[in-house]
C-alpha cells in the first residue's frame, strides 16, 4: 500500500514535488480485442505485449503553504511540455465545473482523485505525436501514481490501469481496451488474457534481452488514427460484419501462438506469426494501413526483418519490427531510407516509478 507523504513545514511553507514515468509499449498480437465487449465473442482472446524506454513523466509540485495572514493557493495549474498547452483554475471546484478542457486527460483524471490542495501538474513524453505506442495510456498511468501519492488514496496499479482506461475513454468519447496501460504499471512482457468479467495479467517469463535484441522500432512520421480506425472495426464487429470477425478471430488464435513461441523461445515463429497477423489487421480497414507503412515492412523484409505490424490501431504512427540480431543494422538503414524514423528503445523491467522530493 502506498502512504502519502508527511509533509514537514520549515519556515512556514511547503513546497512538495512528486515525480512519476511510466513505459510506453508495443503490441505484438492482439490488439484490439482486448476492447469489450469484443474479446467476449472470441475463444481465449490475449493481447501480447512489451513494455519500453519512450516514458510519459509528470511532475506535481504544490503551493506549499501561505504566509500567515495569507490565503491559502488552491489553484490548479495544467502544463503539458510536450504539446506546448496549458491552462489553470482558480480551486478544484472550478476545474470541476469547467465545460472544456485543452487538457481534457490531466483534467479528468484530477477530477477523478479530487485533491484538497493546489498544485501545478506538468506532463512530458518521449513518444512522438499519435505514435501507436500507448502514450497517453502511459501518461494517464503516471499521473494516476502522482495523484495517488498526494491525495493518500492508496489505489493499487491495477485500479490505476481501469481509471485510467476510462478517463481515456471519457476523452475520445469511443471505447477503449485496457491492454495499454499494464506495461506502464508493470514493465516486461505480458499476455493479457480478456476473460468475462475481468481481464487478467500473465508475466511472460521470456528472455528480455533477447527480445530486445530483435525488436526494432520506427516512426512513420504520420501521427495513427486510433480513435477512429478502432471505432470502426468495432461498429463493424457489433454490426455483424462477418469478414471483421473473422479476422479477429484470426487474430486471436495468432495472439495465443505468439505467446507460446516467446515462452518457448522460438524467434523466428515470431516473426512469422507478427507478419501474419498484419495480414489479417489491415483487412479490418482500409485505413489502418498507409503507403510509407507499407514501404517501411516490405523493404525492411528484403534486408531480412522476419516480420513487421503497425503499432496500435494503425493508419500512421509507428511500425514495429522483428528480425535476427545478425540482420538488425541492415533492417535498419532499410528503416531509414524507406522514410522511417529509428527509436532507439530497451525493454523496461520495472514500470511506474514514483519519487516524492520536498
Amino acid at each position: 500500500m502506498i502512504r502519502p507523504p508527511r509533509l514537514l513545514i520549515f519556515g512556514g511553507s511547503v513546497k512538495l514535488r512528486i515525480e512519476a514515468r511510466a513505459p510506453t509499449r508495443v503490441d505484438l498480437a492482439g490488439a484490439t480485442l482486448d476492447i469489450w465487449p469484443l474479446y467476449l465473442f472470441h475463444e481465449s482472446p490475449l493481447t501480447v505485449n512489451v513494455a519500453i524506454s519512450r516514458y510519459a513523466s509528470c511532475a506535481i509540485e504544490t503551493h506549499g503553504w501561505p504566509r500567515p495572514g495569507r490565503k491559502r493557493d488552491r489553484r490548479i495549474v495544467l502544463v503539458s511540455r510536450d504539446t506546448g498547452r496549458q491552462e489553470s483554475f482558480a480551486s478544484f471546484d472550478r476545474l470541476a465545473q469547467a465545460g472544456r478542457y485543452r487538457l481534457p486527460l490531466l483534467a479528468h483524471l484530477v477530477r477523478i482523485f479530487r485533491p484538497a490542495t493546489g498544485f501545478s501538474l506538468i506532463t512530458d513524453s518521449e513518444a512522438p505525436a499519435g505514435a501507436g505506442i500507448g502514450g497517453s495510456s502511459a501518461m494517464a498511468v503516471a499521473i494516476c501514481a502522482a495523484l495517488d501519492r498526494l491525495t493518500g488514496a492508496s489505489h493499487t496499479p491495477g485500479e490505476w490501469i481501469h481509471l485510467s482506461r476510462d478517463a481515456e475513454a471519457i476523452v475520445i468519447r469511443v471505447p477503449t481496451g485496457t491492454q495499454d496501460h499494464y506495461p506502464p504499471a508493470f514493465g516486461g512482457a505480458h499476455a493479457i488474457h480478456l476473460e468475462p468479467g475481468s481481464e487478467r495479467r500473465e508475466p511472460l517469463l521470456v528472455d528480455l534481452d533477447e527480445l530486445e535484441r530483435r525488436l526494432v522500432l520506427c516512426y512513420t512520421g504520420k501521427p495513427r488514427q486510433s480513435g477512429i480506425n478502432n471505432w470502426e472495426v468495432f461498429k463493424a464487429h457489433i454490426s455483424g460484419d462477418r469478414k471483421v470477425w473473422s479476422n479477429l478471430e484470426q487474430i486471436a488464435l495468432i495472439a495465443r501462438r505468439v505467446r507460446e513461441a516467446l515462452l518457448q523461445g522460438e524467434w523466428e515463429e515470431v516473426g512469422r506469426l507478427m507478419r501474419e497477423e498484419w495480414e489479417f489487421r489491415r483487412r479490418n480497414l482500409p485505413t489502418i494501413s498507409t503507403p510509407v507503412i507499407d514501404r517501411i515492412i516490405a523493404t525492411a523484409r528484403r534486408q531480412g526483418a522476419l516480420g513487421g505490424k503497425v503499432c496500435g490501431a494503425g493508419g500512421g504512427g509507428c511500425v514495429a519490427l522483428w528480425t535476427e540480431p545478425e540482420a538488425r543494422q541492415r533492417v535498419e538503414t532499410a528503416v531509414a531510407e524507406s522514410g522511417g524514423q529509428l527509436l532507439p528503445i530497451r525493454i523496461d523491467r520495472v514500470g511506474v516509478r514514483v519519487r516524492v522530493r520536498k
